[in-house]
């Protein structure tokens, strides 16, 4: 038996599985300190179910706090950015696009560095202890215990990053460290930004999953913990600690596997509708379509293995205007139970559109009953319009698909879907995000440039899947069960000794 949390904007949901089959669900509305959510969702969860906590092998918690942290400008911390690139670069320093408030927030000490390497190989420059040592000596001064460092193309040589980080933990041996190569894709400037924000996580992380594992714990709960990431798979609470960044998008990750577990359908559109937004992605071959752009996260450009997600402001509490032509994007978010009007509150919501529609029983009816049919015509035409237009923009090639709808909001969709080849709400629709998690598996990427005229095509392929195979034995996988899911190659025009970017992902089970 394995339990699944998710923690979204509006509700925290949690299911129990008993191998493929949902024997307890709950929706529990998030609160302010998260735990409280989480707690409440996983207790209901086992009362339901009547299970032995004994009986429970593992638990899996996706949560969007590490990626509301960076969105909201708290619980981060001060860091130390160390770039080794010089002389390249130095027009372009870190963060020199970062949003002021965000620089404000983590309030950076950055030292450039000579140093890193080509594509092909080549040094840019020679390393000069002189300034690694000064550098190391003013972080320490400092009191600086967070330390990010990124080197140029360290995907293909980390011996930069290695070595300062080696000095780093010689003079501040409790300092935490990133290391971009190891965890991020190639592109310098958004490998160190991803390494940045991961930096500034690290105590919070630290914190978050404390809390986690206690609450656990106090229930008796002893298994082992894992938490999503954004690709759809798993990390175990010791590389959650590590790589809190990770997480970013796992929410909408978590629906979309959600949704390919409930219907079985390998290729399709879901649409995760919840109290704020609906988060529109494709799932395929039984995972989420990966981004193939810069992903900005907080107004930030990364190079994460995001999802390719397409949000719009449409949920069960997003706010109507009076004549049911405008919904959203704003929302009353978790505070729906009070403000709704059928909940006796003074806001106009999705939800009250959908009783005073007669499609629902929430609530008290009696409260939407002055509100004009056509008004309740037009705001349900406009829901539906909004999402048939945001679907359409989604589909591969334009060609139709079915479309799967999960979430709680999935109720507001009650005359079907013109975008739709075939329209499905599978059971348990509502916590499909949790379901998500709770199947997860556990997974490892690594990305290099190589050349196939002096590594062989086939040698080159496998190196960089022990690569990620090694992340992902990291991670919490069984070796004896990691196969490759995704092999990417990509020729780079206009360099020498043809080189190819190549990108492998692994996935495998839970190590026991």
């Amino acid at each position: 038996m394995r339990i699944g949390i998710d923690v979204g904007g509006t509700h925290t949901d949690a299911v129990i599985l008993n191998g493929d089959d949902v024997i307890a669900a709950t929706k529990a509305l998030t609160s302010a300190d998260v735990i409280s959510g989480v707690t409440a969702a996983l207790d209901e969860v086992l009362k339901q179910s009547g299970v032995s906590v004994s009986s429970i092998r593992t638990v899996m918690i996706g949560t969007t706090q590490f990626t509301n942290a960076i969105i909201e400008r708290r619980e981060l911390s001060r860091a130390a950015v160390i770039r080794i690139g010089l002389p390249s670069g130095r027009g372009m320093p870190p963060m020199v696009d970062w949003p002021q408030d965000m620089i404000d927030a983590i309030d950076a000490e950055v030292y450039m560095l000579h140093g890193g390497y080509l594509y092909n190989g080549w040094p840019v420059a020679d390393m000069r202890d002189d300034e690694v040592n000064a550098a190391v000596s003013d972080i320490q001064r400092k009191g600086i215990k967070n330390v990010s460092i990124a080197s140029a193309f360290s995907p293909m040589n980390n011996t930069p990053e290695t070595q300062v980080a080696e000095k780093v933990r010689a003079a501040i041996p409790d300092a935490r460290i990133t290391l971009s190569h190891s965890f991020g894709r190639l592109g310098l400037m958004e490998r160190e930004n991803a390494a940045i924000m991961n930096t500034t996580l690290l105590p919070f992380a630290d914190r978050v999953v404390t809390s986690f594992l206690g609450a656990l714990a106090q229930r008796g709960l002893t298994c082992p913990a894992f938490i999503s990431q954004n690709d759809g798979t798993l990390m175990n609470a010791d590389f959650v600690r590590a790589y809190p960044a990770l997480t970013f998008a796992s929410g909408p990750t978590n629906s979309l596997r959600g949704a390919y577990k409930l219907t079985g359908l390998e290729n399709a559109i879901v649409v995760d509708i919840g109290g704020t937004t609906s988060d529109i992605g494709v799932i395929q071959n039984g995972f989420p379509r990966e981004s193939n752009v810069i992903v900005n996260v907080g107004g930030i450009r990364t190079n994460f293995r995001m999802p390719d997600i397409l949000a719009i402001g449409l949920g069960g509490g997003s706010l109507v205007s009076s004549d049911g032509r405008i919904i959203g994007p704003q929302s009353v978010g978790h505070k729906l139970v009070t403000e709704g009007l059928v909940f006796g509150g003074r806001t106009l919501t999705t939800t009250d559109i959908l009783v005073a529609s007669g499609h629902s029983d929430i609530g008290d009816k009696a409260r939407v009953a002055h509100l004009a049919p056509e008004v309740v015509t037009q705001a349900t035409a406009t829901m539906h319009t909004m999402l048939n237009d945001n679907i359409e923009m989604m589909k591969p090639g334009g060609k139709d698909m079915p479309v799967i709808l999960v979430g709680g909001g999935a109720v507001l969709v009650t005359d079907g879907l013109n975008a739709a080849s075939k329209l499905h709400r599978p059971e348990n629709a509502g916590v499909a995000n949790a379901i998500g998690a709770a199947i997860a598996q556990v997974g490892g990427e690594s990305e290099r440039m190589l050349s196939y005229r002096q590594t062989p095509r086939a040698e080159a392929i496998a190196s960089v899947t022990r690569a990620a195979t090694d992340r992902a034995i990291k991670a919490g996988a069984d070796r004896a069960t990691i196969r490759a899911v995704d092999i990417e190659e990509t020729a780079v025009p206009y360099m020498d000794e043809g080189a190819t970017r190549v990108r492998v992902k692994v996935i495998g089970e839970l190590a026991q």
